[in-house]
Protein backbone atom coordinates (compact mmCIF):
# COMPACT_ATOMS: atom_id res chain seq x y z
CA UNK A 1 0.00 0.00 0.00
CA UNK A 2 1.08 3.55 -0.81
CA UNK A 3 1.95 5.80 2.62
CA UNK A 4 2.40 9.24 3.29
CA UNK A 5 3.97 11.28 6.13
CA UNK A 6 2.34 14.42 7.24
CA UNK A 7 4.01 16.34 9.58
CA UNK A 8 1.59 19.31 11.40
CA UNK A 9 -0.79 16.57 11.17
CA UNK A 10 -3.12 17.70 14.53
CA UNK A 11 -3.38 21.77 12.91
CA UNK A 12 -6.53 22.43 10.95
CA UNK A 13 -4.52 21.97 7.70
CA UNK A 14 -2.69 19.13 8.81
CA UNK A 15 -6.08 17.20 9.31
CA UNK A 16 -7.43 17.87 6.25
CA UNK A 17 -4.69 16.80 4.71
CA UNK A 18 -4.43 13.42 6.35
CA UNK A 19 -8.29 12.89 5.84
CA UNK A 20 -8.20 13.89 1.95
CA UNK A 21 -4.83 11.35 1.43
CA UNK A 22 -7.35 8.91 3.47
CA UNK A 23 -10.23 9.53 0.72
CA UNK A 24 -7.79 8.83 -2.08
CA UNK A 25 -6.66 5.71 -0.77
CA UNK A 26 -3.45 6.05 0.82
CA UNK A 27 -2.06 4.43 4.42
CA UNK A 28 -1.38 8.34 6.44
CA UNK A 29 1.39 8.71 8.88
CA UNK A 30 1.28 11.85 11.17
CA UNK A 31 3.78 13.32 13.16
CA UNK A 32 3.37 16.49 15.44
CA UNK A 33 4.35 17.87 18.70
CA UNK A 34 1.50 16.65 20.68
CA UNK A 35 -1.01 13.90 20.41
CA UNK A 36 -4.47 14.58 18.55
CA UNK A 37 -8.08 14.46 20.37
CA UNK A 38 -9.03 12.96 17.45
CA UNK A 39 -7.19 11.43 14.90
CA UNK A 40 -7.56 10.77 10.86
CA UNK A 41 -4.31 8.98 10.57
CA UNK A 42 -3.84 5.41 10.15
CA UNK A 43 -0.43 5.96 12.69
CA UNK A 44 0.84 9.16 14.84
CA UNK A 45 4.58 9.56 15.95
CA UNK A 46 4.86 12.41 18.19
CA UNK A 47 7.99 14.70 16.78
CA UNK A 48 9.54 18.25 18.18
CA UNK A 49 10.69 19.37 15.13
CA UNK A 50 13.02 21.58 16.52
CA UNK A 51 14.29 18.35 18.46
CA UNK A 52 14.44 16.74 15.29
CA UNK A 53 16.57 19.48 13.73
CA UNK A 54 18.91 20.12 16.57
CA UNK A 55 20.00 15.97 17.62
CA UNK A 56 21.15 13.52 14.43
CA UNK A 57 20.07 10.65 17.05
CA UNK A 58 16.52 11.87 16.74
CA UNK A 59 16.17 11.62 13.25
CA UNK A 60 17.82 8.57 13.34
CA UNK A 61 15.14 7.19 15.90
CA UNK A 62 12.24 8.62 13.82
CA UNK A 63 13.33 7.11 10.60
CA UNK A 64 13.74 3.38 12.73
CA UNK A 65 10.08 4.41 13.81
CA UNK A 66 8.74 5.70 10.78
CA UNK A 67 10.27 2.61 8.98
CA UNK A 68 8.90 -0.10 11.64
CA UNK A 69 5.30 1.75 11.61
CA UNK A 70 5.51 1.41 7.49
CA UNK A 71 6.48 -2.31 7.51
CA UNK A 72 5.74 -3.74 4.30
CA UNK A 73 4.07 -0.41 2.38
CA UNK A 74 5.72 2.16 0.26
CA UNK A 75 6.67 5.92 1.46
CA UNK A 76 5.38 7.08 -1.80
CA UNK A 77 5.33 10.74 -0.17
CA UNK A 78 6.02 13.50 2.04
CA UNK A 79 4.00 16.46 3.12
CA UNK A 80 5.61 19.28 4.82
CA UNK A 81 3.07 21.16 6.49
CA UNK A 82 4.15 22.12 10.31
CA UNK A 83 5.38 25.53 10.72
CA UNK A 84 5.38 28.04 13.32
CA UNK A 85 4.42 31.91 12.97
CA UNK A 86 6.37 34.31 15.60
CA UNK A 87 4.73 37.99 14.73
CA UNK A 88 7.07 40.54 15.80
CA UNK A 89 8.72 44.02 14.40
CA UNK A 90 12.18 44.30 12.90
CA UNK A 91 12.71 46.43 16.52
CA UNK A 92 11.45 43.87 18.50
CA UNK A 93 12.35 40.45 16.92
CA UNK A 94 14.66 37.91 18.94
CA UNK A 95 17.39 35.96 17.37
CA UNK A 96 15.83 33.41 19.14
CA UNK A 97 12.55 33.94 17.61
CA UNK A 98 14.44 33.86 14.34
CA UNK A 99 16.46 30.43 14.80
CA UNK A 100 13.13 28.62 15.97
CA UNK A 101 11.13 30.29 12.91
CA UNK A 102 14.13 29.12 10.48
CA UNK A 103 14.45 25.96 12.37
CA UNK A 104 10.97 24.80 12.11
CA UNK A 105 9.96 26.27 9.14
CA UNK A 106 12.91 25.61 6.62
CA UNK A 107 15.73 23.76 7.72
CA UNK A 108 13.22 20.66 9.17
CA UNK A 109 11.74 20.34 5.73
CA UNK A 110 15.30 19.73 3.91
CA UNK A 111 16.06 17.41 7.11
CA UNK A 112 13.08 15.48 6.72
CA UNK A 113 13.63 15.49 2.51
CA UNK A 114 17.24 13.87 3.55
CA UNK A 115 16.07 11.57 6.62
CA UNK A 116 13.67 9.34 4.05
CA UNK A 117 15.48 10.40 0.58
CA UNK A 118 16.12 6.74 0.33
CA UNK A 119 12.83 5.38 0.96
CA UNK A 120 11.22 7.76 -1.55
CA UNK A 121 13.42 7.49 -4.04
CA UNK A 122 12.49 3.90 -4.08
CA UNK A 123 9.29 4.78 -4.67
CA UNK A 124 9.75 7.22 -6.83
CA UNK A 125 7.31 9.49 -4.67
CA UNK A 126 6.88 13.00 -4.14
CA UNK A 127 7.73 15.78 -1.82
CA UNK A 128 4.78 18.29 -1.39
CA UNK A 129 5.84 21.53 0.41
CA UNK A 130 3.20 24.05 2.44
CA UNK A 131 4.01 26.92 1.87
CA UNK A 132 2.37 30.32 1.95
CA UNK A 133 1.46 33.78 0.00
CA UNK A 134 3.89 35.54 2.35
CA UNK A 135 6.50 34.20 0.50
CA UNK A 136 5.72 36.85 -1.90
CA UNK A 137 3.44 39.17 -0.40
CA UNK A 138 3.56 40.03 3.38
CA UNK A 139 2.54 42.50 5.74
CA UNK A 140 3.94 44.28 8.78
CA UNK A 141 5.44 42.14 12.04
CA UNK A 142 5.65 39.00 9.47
CA UNK A 143 9.22 39.32 8.69
CA UNK A 144 10.56 36.41 9.98
CA UNK A 145 8.01 34.22 8.83
CA UNK A 146 7.26 35.72 5.25
CA UNK A 147 11.45 34.97 4.95
CA UNK A 148 11.23 31.31 5.78
CA UNK A 149 7.92 31.14 3.37
CA UNK A 150 10.35 32.26 0.47
CA UNK A 151 12.94 30.22 1.90
CA UNK A 152 10.73 27.39 1.21
CA UNK A 153 9.85 28.17 -2.34
CA UNK A 154 13.38 28.58 -3.10
CA UNK A 155 14.31 24.99 -1.41
CA UNK A 156 11.47 23.67 -3.52
CA UNK A 157 13.14 24.79 -6.84
CA UNK A 158 16.59 23.68 -5.52
CA UNK A 159 15.91 20.22 -4.35
CA UNK A 160 14.07 19.66 -7.67
CA UNK A 161 16.81 20.49 -9.46
CA UNK A 162 19.61 18.75 -7.53
CA UNK A 163 17.54 15.98 -7.13
CA UNK A 164 16.63 15.49 -11.06
CA UNK A 165 14.22 12.27 -11.76
CA UNK A 166 14.59 10.49 -8.24
CA UNK A 167 11.19 12.40 -7.03
CA UNK A 168 9.43 15.14 -7.24
CA UNK A 169 8.84 18.11 -5.13
CA UNK A 170 6.43 21.27 -5.27
CA UNK A 171 5.34 23.80 -2.54
CA UNK A 172 1.58 25.06 -2.85
CA UNK A 173 1.63 28.71 -1.34
CA UNK A 174 -1.78 29.08 0.20
CA UNK A 175 -3.57 32.89 1.20
CA UNK A 176 -6.05 32.88 4.47
CA UNK A 177 -7.33 29.13 5.00
CA UNK A 178 -10.32 28.63 7.08
CA UNK A 179 -8.61 26.85 9.77
CA UNK A 180 -9.85 26.88 13.66
CA UNK A 181 -7.36 29.06 14.17
CA UNK A 182 -7.66 31.61 11.91
CA UNK A 183 -11.37 31.67 13.15
CA UNK A 184 -10.67 32.17 16.47
CA UNK A 185 -8.45 35.40 15.61
CA UNK A 186 -11.75 36.76 14.54
CA UNK A 187 -13.57 36.24 17.91
CA UNK A 188 -15.98 39.26 18.30
CA UNK A 189 -15.05 40.62 14.93
CA UNK A 190 -17.37 39.93 12.47
CA UNK A 191 -16.66 42.97 10.39
CA UNK A 192 -12.97 42.17 9.71
CA UNK A 193 -13.83 38.59 9.39
CA UNK A 194 -16.18 39.77 6.38
CA UNK A 195 -13.84 41.85 5.14
CA UNK A 196 -11.01 39.39 4.82
CA UNK A 197 -13.24 37.47 2.61
CA UNK A 198 -13.92 40.84 0.55
CA UNK A 199 -9.96 41.06 0.32
CA UNK A 200 -9.95 37.86 -2.02
CA UNK A 201 -11.20 38.30 -5.85
CA UNK A 202 -12.99 34.90 -5.19
CA UNK A 203 -15.08 36.29 -2.36
CA UNK A 204 -14.05 34.01 0.17
CA UNK A 205 -11.04 32.33 2.36
CA UNK A 206 -9.63 29.06 0.91
CA UNK A 207 -10.69 25.67 3.05
CA UNK A 208 -8.14 23.35 4.47
CA UNK A 209 -9.43 20.76 2.37
CA UNK A 210 -8.97 22.89 -0.89
CA UNK A 211 -5.14 22.72 0.06
CA UNK A 212 -5.44 19.02 1.11
CA UNK A 213 -6.81 17.90 -2.31
CA UNK A 214 -3.81 19.81 -4.25
CA UNK A 215 -1.46 17.94 -2.31
CA UNK A 216 -2.91 14.79 -2.75
CA UNK A 217 -2.89 15.42 -6.65
CA UNK A 218 0.73 16.86 -6.46
CA UNK A 219 1.91 13.58 -4.94
CA UNK A 220 0.18 11.29 -6.92
CA UNK A 221 1.30 9.97 -10.72
CA UNK A 222 -1.05 12.05 -12.28
CA UNK A 223 1.23 14.66 -12.12
CA UNK A 224 4.11 13.10 -12.96
CA UNK A 225 5.72 15.98 -15.54
CA UNK A 226 5.31 18.60 -12.16
CA UNK A 227 7.97 19.42 -10.48
CA UNK A 228 9.71 22.56 -8.99
CA UNK A 229 6.49 24.83 -9.41
CA UNK A 230 5.46 26.68 -6.69
CA UNK A 231 1.45 26.22 -6.91
CA UNK A 232 -0.66 29.61 -5.47
CA UNK A 233 -4.17 28.79 -3.75
CA UNK A 234 -5.10 32.31 -3.32
CA UNK A 235 -8.66 33.13 -4.42
CA UNK A 236 -6.36 36.12 -7.04
CA UNK A 237 -4.95 37.77 -3.80
CA UNK A 238 -1.90 37.73 -5.19
CA UNK A 239 -2.98 38.93 -8.44
CA UNK A 240 -4.80 41.87 -7.08
CA UNK A 241 -3.60 46.15 -6.83
CA UNK A 242 -4.46 47.52 -3.63
CA UNK A 243 -4.88 50.99 -3.73
CA UNK A 244 -6.54 54.03 -1.91
CA UNK A 245 -8.97 54.83 -4.93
Amino acid sequence: MKAVLVTGATGGIGRALCREFRLAGWRVLGTDRTQPSVTSVDDFLPLDLEVFVAEASVRETFFANVTQCLGGDTLEALINNAAIQCLNSTEAATAEEWQQTLSVNVVAPFLMVQTFLSRLEEARGAVVNIGSIHATQTKPRFVAYSTSKAAIAGLTRALAVDLGGRLRVNAIHPAAIRTPMLEAGFAGQSEDRRLLDTFHPAGRIGEPEEVARLAVFLASESSGFLTGSCFGLDGALSARLHDPA
